[in-house]
């Protein structure tokens, strides 16, 4: 059992147990990208995304090339999931445009849905570190990635805890070392079991179930 972690705000969440062509597209909500995506079976599933969504993920510089590649309902639902784990410090459109990458002819895709609540645990986790630093995310480097995606990553490792949605790398507007003792320092209090790397622009963290550190 996750232990709570001492002394959270009454208003914190529980966390919960476990190309290469690229189009800017501006500041358009997933209305306009849909306009703009018209001749895509993307765009009647974008077209759906109600208010609070559209707000939360406004779409901002994800890729036609990727998007034309997505199955749009599906889409839609991941979109929705975001949506639903209101989460304070880390948007929807973070999450997606981890996703919407590329190595070479290579492009990343989402997570099996069957998978999805594996990185609701963990950005539930980021989530609550965030609140302990008293900042919001800056970027979502990588989430999931697609086993082709990852072994064309330079330093992924085959076995990569990215592969099976649990595992994020993360920027903070903060030195990341601070951002690793931070989520060290939560992790060591109970809130969950995983690894944590330190590298120079990031932090990685994951909820694989075992303490790790490197």
């Amino acid at each position: 059992m996750f232990l709570q972690v001492p002394a959270v705000p009454a208003a914190a969440s529980q966390v919960a147990p476990l190309s290469n062509r690229r189009s800017a597209l501006g500041r358009l909500g997933l209305t306009g990208l849909a306009l703009v995506a018209s001749s895509s079976p993307v765009a009647a599933a974008l077209a759906k995304v109600n208010k609070t969504a559209e707000k939360s993920v406004a779409a901002s510089g994800l890729p036609l090339e990727w998007l034309s590649l997505q199955d749009g309902q599906v889409l839609f639902d991941y979109t929705r999931y975001l949506v639903a784990l209101k989460l304070r410090h880390i948007t929807p459109q973070q999450v997606i445009a981890a996703h919407a990458k590329s190595h070479g002819t290579i492009w990343n895709t989402l997570p099996p849905k069957a998978w999805w609540n594996r990185m609701g645990y963990t950005l539930r986790v980021v989530d609550r570190i965030a609140l302990y630093l008293g900042m919001p995310v800056q970027e979502i480097v990588s989430a999931y990635r697609c086993p082709a995606y990852n072994a064309h990553c330079p330093g992924a490792k085959s076995g990569s805890w990215h592969q099976a949605n649990v595992a994020v790398d993360v920027v903070f507007p903060t030195q990341p070392s601070a951002v690793t003792a931070m989520s060290r320092n939560v992790r060591d209090r109970g809130l969950f079991k995983g690894g944590i790397g330190a590298y120079p622009t990031f932090t990685h963290i994951d909820t694989r179930g075992e303490n790790i550190n490197w």
